[in-house]
């Protein structure tokens, strides 16, 4: 250029031309991002110079001024400051869904604080930051000169993470922008591997395809996406590129007093300032133009993000709530600009169009991995084929070598005489002796066959695309196992009325519905089994909990601390064997440490039936009554089911119906038993109210729900175990001292406590030990006052935890519940299973009414009851339902007839059938009763259905004796004839005992005499106590699944004891 030379140029092309220019440079060298990798240059170049500077995840932090200046100095010739806020972004959990820089320090909050400065904060790569990387030594991406074309840097990374869907992101160049959301890292993976699949047909692949894996954006600070039932905007942004999506707060409300409310919010809207919302919210408060709320505060903490908003009484927590969406940031729009760099250039995608760009980029970078390892392999070959030569004729070359003047003159002599490559000569004059020893030419041997497999296997991925398209399929799925996690974006559609919210159909919702089971071990593996057939036990390895549900269900795992997290059942991992599942916290949003205190299902909230309950204990006796609404569905989040102190833990969860009777039973062997409806029902958050009463250092150890069938197991931290009748332990109110269970030394406490039948299996917890599996008739039958028998051998430092009862909760579904003696639905005979053996209690929560009525519905379907005596041994008697038999018509004038029964537990009433055909008497059981038509008396074998609890006509009694063993005359009615007979019977929940007397038939021709029990053998009296000098053999009857035993008998209203004495009895009465 000459000095002074002025030329006349014309400034509007000239504008253009240079405006075009910085245009150009802002969008491809700033803003936006490559739709192959899904990073923007300085991204790009700070990953890259973290990983030349050995950053990897497993090395010490580096300062972060140390990256900044290296990122500066070698490729981002730009401010430091950019370079710093771009670092402090990927490090950030509410601004990025998959990490790629981990950070130590402060990085900024959701508030809106800044990053600290870099000379205090360090970093470095993260694990899926490596998946970015990998590969990028193997000449898979191109690379260009740096800005003074001393470096190197690569034009893309290998990016085996598909970054651009998962992280998205966010630029403002010039003209344009771009608004990428973040999605789920599992859905994009399927969507990615569903198009490998159909890769033939790709073109008949639409935007409905795609979705039923990619649901819509998945923002790291969750959140709900609402959209309108009738527009579907996630649709047409999917399919153009361009679109909208509404984004509101997670916020549930709770309870705080009679007449007031709180409003909580745990998620907010992805990018909203925390702060500046709250400050928001108390501007629209003081101004008026936001009213019902009382106060607020920011609990937030290290576990996550908690906003409390207080109303007044008189506030509709409703509308404050649809207030607060419509004048505040708690519901914003996300506007979606799927604007990216395609070869340079800036191209609006489509959601297609996006996961194709990516998977072009992968199949180049696996076909020039291939190349680049097939050379290296080619060229290892061609060495090893030099060396085979000369180990062939090694003494030859040595002596040429020798032999020869210099290397030079060695070297072209080997190439000459045995026609070897000057690569192949060097690399016989630089092997080392120790190479010609046999082992080191037998591993030249070994690695010259494994390269020629090697270089085939490679050649033959080169020309096949199917298999190379495999490669990237098989890539993808091992990135989505080690980094996958569930949805935080909770998606639904809002109705026309706007009140109504219902879930999106999703590709789970198309599965076939089927029966799986459910377990849970001790370390927290969860999973579920292929099919309807229980899991495989070896062992002391049984689960901690096992259920047996529906795919169309939702499991709820609750930790001690509270915590809940729904799952749908069909996203569970399968595996036959428990001990072969997935650690909660990657099934759930449940933490690692967090310890399983319950498992529960239920089935979608259409189908939950309204009047169940969450019923909840902790260890200190506080107890909770969650409403079934309250809970949320299968969300991807954590909830409060029960607001636990530091110093307690959630120790049971039940479901029940609101009719039952609690049991809690405490370490120090005290014992409560209430009714329900004591408690009253209460919102999620709540802590509850007191249950028992404990002494000093006292916890509660057990709570079970009646009624069930059967007995209460009782075991000790020394091994001692009983099993105690239900009878024994009085209904009284809640928080009470309860009544003494055991009477325990002072080096034993009771740790755990059980409901079920004799053959209900149980898993004993033991110290530094395996758990034990055992049956609960392994333990005696005893009084409350006695002290139990060892059922565990226990050595010196050990001792039982508790007790684990994998029992399958109740489904309350539609259909289930009934009331009074109203209609009620009959559920399907259930199948028992025989290992393991699990109490199915489809009606176990029903009341005494429901439970007759079902128990009668079930003997008319033939049930059976099978007999065992009381060495355990079954008996050859199965007493089923009599078949109807005609029964002669008697005269008018009955003969009527009195019988004695005893019972130890509360009275149920009891009618037999009209007219029945005696089955064969069991073996212990003598029956010889007499039915009188009027001319004479004819023995008939009284059906011990009778003794189960089948319905008979008409009851009346007529005497009762008090005492162990109380007695009662009842006057049994069939039909018009009458029966007379007397029986002795000891109910019993899970093993009865009957004994019936004979009685002699009447003569013809006189009158009727009342029954006359035979003699018995004398009674001795010792000590001042009366003693049997023998006793007749019992029989006790065990119930199987799939029997029906009503325990209790019930005695008709107006029933009063009589004080007649027996006549053949010479022992005057109890009074």
């Amino acid at each position: 250029m000459e000095v002074g030379l002025v030329r006349s140029i014309d400034i509007d092309q000239t504008m253009q031309q240079a405006y075009l220019d910085y245009a150009m440079s802002v969008i491809v060298a700033r803003a936006l991002p490559d739709a192959r990798d899904g990073l923007k240059p300085v991204h790009r170049r700070i990953l890259y110079a973290m990983f030349d500077m050995g950053l990897r995840p497993d090395t010490a932090y580096k300062k972060s001024a140390r990256i900044v200046g290296e990122v500066l100095g070698k490729y981002h010739p730009h401010g430091d400051m950019a370079v710093y806020e771009s670092m402090a972004r990927m490090a950030q959990d509410f601004s990025m869904r998959c990490l790629l820089v981990e950070g130590q320090g402060n990085f900024g909050s959701v508030d809106g604080d800044p990053p600290a400065a870099m000379r205090y904060t360090e970093a470095r790569l993260t694990a899926s930051a490596m998946e970015m990387l990998a590969d990028i030594r193997k000449e898979t991406v191109d690379f260009s000169d740096n800005f003074d074309g001393s470096l190197q840097e690569p034009d893309v990374l290998p990016s085996a993470l598909p970054n651009l869907l998962v992280n998205g992101a966010t630029g403002i160049a010039v003209g344009m922008s771009t608004n990428i959301p973040p999605h789920n890292l599992a859905e994009v993976v399927g969507a990615l591997v569903y198009m490998l699949g159909n890769w033939e047909r790709l073109d008949d692949v639409n935007i409905e395809d795609l979705m039923k894996f990619i649901q819509g954006p998945d923002f790291p600070t969750g959140g709900v996406i609402v959209q309108d039932t009738h527009e579907d905007d996630l649709t047409a942004a999917y399919g153009t590129g361009r679109g909208r999506v509404t984004v509101q707060s997670r916020c549930h409300i709770e309870e705080i007093t009679r007449g007031r409310s709180r409003i909580i919010v745990t998620e907010l809207p992805y990018m909203t300032n925390k702060s500046s919302l709250i400050e928001h919210i108390a501007q629209l408060a003081r101004d008026g133009n936001l009213e019902g709320i009382a106060d607020l505060r920011d609990e937030s903490d290290r576990h996550g993000l908690r906003i409390v908003i207080e109303l007044t009484r008189t506030a509709e927590p409703e509308k404050v709530l649809q207030d607060l969406y419509k004048r505040t940031a708690m519901r914003s729009t996300f506007g979606i600009i799927m604007l990216a760099l395609v070869e340079g250039e800036p191209r609006m995608l489509s959601l297609k169009q996006a996961l194709r760009h990516y998977l072009d980029h992968r199949l180049v970078v696996i076909r020039r991995r291939t190349e680049y390892e097939l050379a290296r392999a080619r060229a290892r070959l061609h060495i090893l084929e030099g060396l085979r030569v000369a180990l062939k004729h090694l003494d030859e070359i040595i002596d040429l070598i020798k032999k020869a003047p210099d290397a030079d003159v060695a070297r072209d002599r080997l190439m000459k005489r045995y026609r070897l490559s000057d690569i192949q000569a060097q690399a016989i004059l630089d092997m080392q002796l120790r190479r010609l020893a046999a082992l080191e030419r037998k591993k030249i041997e070994d690695e010259y066959k494994e390269l020629l497999a090697q270089i085939k296997d490679l050649e033959t991925l080169l020309k096949s695309p199917l298999k190379m398209r495999q490669v990237v399929a098989s890539e993808l799925q091992q990135v989505k196992e080690a980094y996958g996690d569930r949805r935080r974006t909770q998606i639904t559609r809002l109705g026309a009325s706007a009140k109504s919210v219902l879930p999106v159909l999703t590709a789970t919702d198309l599965l076939p519905e089927q029966t799986v089971w459910v377990s849970a071990t001790i370390d927290g593996l969860i999973s579920r089994t292929l099919d309807d057939k229980p899991p495989r036990i070896s062992g002391n390895l049984a689960p901690r909990f096992l259920l047996q549900v529906n795919t169309r269900d939702t499991l709820f795992l609750v930790s001690e601390k509270g915590e809940a997290a729904g799952i749908p059942v069909q996203t569970l991992p399968e595996a036959p064997n428990p001990q072969d599942g997935s650690p909660k916290h990657k099934v759930s949003a449940l933490s690692d440490s967090d310890n399983l205190a319950a498992l529960f299902t239920l089935p979608p909230k259409d189908e939950r039936l309204e009047g169940w309950f969450v019923f909840t204990a902790t260890q200190q006796g506080m107890l909770k009554k969650t409403p079934l609404e309250e809970l949320p569905g299968p969300t991807g989040h954590s909830f409060t089911l029960v607001k636990v102190n530091d110093e307690d833990r959630l120790g049971w969860v039940r479901l029940t119906d609101g009719q039952s009777e609690i049991l809690l039973a405490t370490a120090d062997g005290m014992a409560i038993r209430f009714h329900e409806n004591d408690v009253r029902p209460m919102g999620l958050v709540a802590a509850g109210v007191n249950g028992i009463k404990l002494g000093v250092r006292d916890l509660v150890i057990g709570m079970e729900l009646f009624p069930r069938r059967g007995e209460v197991l009782l075991i000790t931290s020394d091994g001692k175990a009983k099993r105690v009748e239900i009878g024994q332990f009085p209904l009284q109110g809640r928080y009470g001292q309860g009544v003494i269970a055991w009477k325990l030394p002072r080096t034993s406490q009771l740790v755990g406590v059980a409901l079920g039948r004799p053959t209900t299996r149980i898993t004993v917890l033991i110290d530094k030990l395996a758990p034990k599996a055992m049956r609960l008739d392994e333990a005696p039958l005893q009084t409350r006052s006695a002290s139990g028998k060892a059922v565990l051998d226990l050595k010196a430092g050990y001792q039982v935890l508790g007790l684990s009862i994998p029992w399958a909760v109740p489904r309350p579904v539609a259909g289930e519940k009934a009331v009074g003696d109203k209609e009620i639905q009959v559920p399907e005979e259930i199948e028992g299973q025989d290992q393991p053996e699990v109490e199915q209690l489809s009606f176990g929560m029903a009341g005494p009414a429901v439970k007759t009525a079902l128990a009668a519905a079930a003997v008319k379907k033939g049930r059976s009851i099978t007999a065992k005596t009381s060495d355990g041994k079954p008996s050859p008697a199965k007493i089923k339902q009599a078949k109807a038999a005609p029964v002669p018509k008697p005269k008018p004038e009955p003969v009527k007839a009195k019988a004695n029964l005893s019972s130890q537990s509360k009275p149920t009433q009891v009618k037999p059938p009209a007219q029945a055909k005696a089955p064969p008497k069991p073996r212990g059981i003598k029956t010889t009763p007499t039915v009188a038509t009027g001319k004479k008396a004819k023995p008939v074998k009284k059906s011990l259905l009778k003794e189960e609890g089948i319905p008979e006509t008409k009851t009346s009694p007529s005497k009762v004796k008090t005492g162990s063993q109380s007695q009662a005359k009842v006057k049994v009615a069939v039909g018009d004839t009458k029966t007379k007979a007397t029986t002795k019977t000891k109910s019993v929940k899970k093993e009865a005992t009957v004994k019936t007397k004979s009685t002699p038939p009447a003569a013809a021709g006189k009158k009727p005499q009342k029954s006359t029990a035979q003699k018995s053998k004398p009674i001795k009296k010792t000590g001042g106590k009366a003693t049997k000098a023998s006793k007749p053999r019992k029989s006790s009857f065990t119930v199987k699944s799939t029997d029906v035993v009503i325990p209790n008998i019930v005695l008709p209203p107006g029933w009063k004891p009589l004080t007649k004495k027996n006549p053949q009895s010479k022992r005057k009465p109890k009074p």
